[in-house]
């Protein structure tokens, strides 16, 4: 009789032990053991942050909204070498410790419906383990539905990778549209965007193609060429401004029009 009930003790303290440290712990951030160099991203390529709060990573950068609990924008260089399948286990989504205010905690989005979404996706850094594990700072995540996440957003990442195969090097700068009235989820009220963008550039000053997506977050079989629009549409609905250091003739040059001809679909 003692026995069953000193086991059944056991057992309750394990199921308590194992529930304490799937909803309590996380470690505090990732270290690159390597030391590696970091995947740079020009620096007149940057959009401008409506908050201050710039987050430079190793391997992309960022701009975090506080109010929204997520990134505006997540700009990375994406190369041809960056295309690897290496298996990488996948980590623990942690609080962005080099944010003053941190980022939103991964359990707001538990029983929401919603996928915690990369912005700069893990699928593009599996080149090393810790540029696969700092994709998983909850600052590079946004609510996204599964269907959308695996469907049409899924589609034009793969389509990303095709461009970098073909073309070489490409930046890449993307995120949800942030603005009043959106759904929240968890207990720190994070925004669902009603959609989300995608800026690809290769090349830089005057030879630059540049190509941009506007795309509403649900599921769709359209073309991903129908969801085409002007950075000139993505500044409008964001108030961000992208490129906002390259020269005035330049902006109006490459973010007036929808420049798609220079890019294979």
């Amino acid at each position: 009789m003692k026995n069953k009930i000193l086991y059944t003790l056991l057992f309750i303290i394990c199921v308590v032990g194992f529930w304490i440290f799937e909803n309590f712990y996380t470690p505090s951030e990732y270290t690159d053991p390597n030391n590696a160099r970091a995947t740079e991203v020009a620096t007149n390529l940057l959009p401008s942050s409506t908050t201050g709060a710039v987050v430079k990573h190793q391997h992309y950068i960022l701009s975090y909204n506080e109010p929204y609990e997520q990134a505006e924008w997540v700009a990375y260089r994406l190369e041809k070498t960056h295309l690897t399948h290496d298996d990488r286990e996948r980590p623990h989504f942690i609080e962005d410790p080099y944010l003053k205010t941190k980022s939103s905690d991964w359990r707001n989005y538990r029983g929401s419906g919603y996928d915690r979404g990369h912005l700069c996706p893990a699928g593009d850094r599996r080149f090393s383990e810790y540029a696969y594990n700092e994709t998983f700072y909850t600052s590079n995540i946004a609510p996204q539905d599964s269907d959308f996440n695996a469907g049409i957003w899924n589609r034009l990442e793969q389509q990303v990778r095709y461009w970098c195969k073909k073309y070489g090097g490409i930046t890449i700068i993307t995120g949800g549209v942030l603005e009043e009235g959106l759904e929240e989820i968890g207990e720190e009220d994070v925004d669902v965007p009603e959609a989300f963008y995608k800026i690809v550039i290769r090349g830089n000053g005057s030879s630059a193609k540049i190509v941009a997506f506007l795309i509403p977050h649900r599921e769709s079989s359209k073309t991903l060429s129908s969801f085409l629009v002007s950075v000139d549409e993505i500044e409008r609905v964001t108030g961000i401004n992208f490129f906002e250091k390259q020269p005035r003739s330049w902006q109006e040059k490459f973010e007036s029009e929808i420049l798609s001809k220079d890019w294979k679909f």
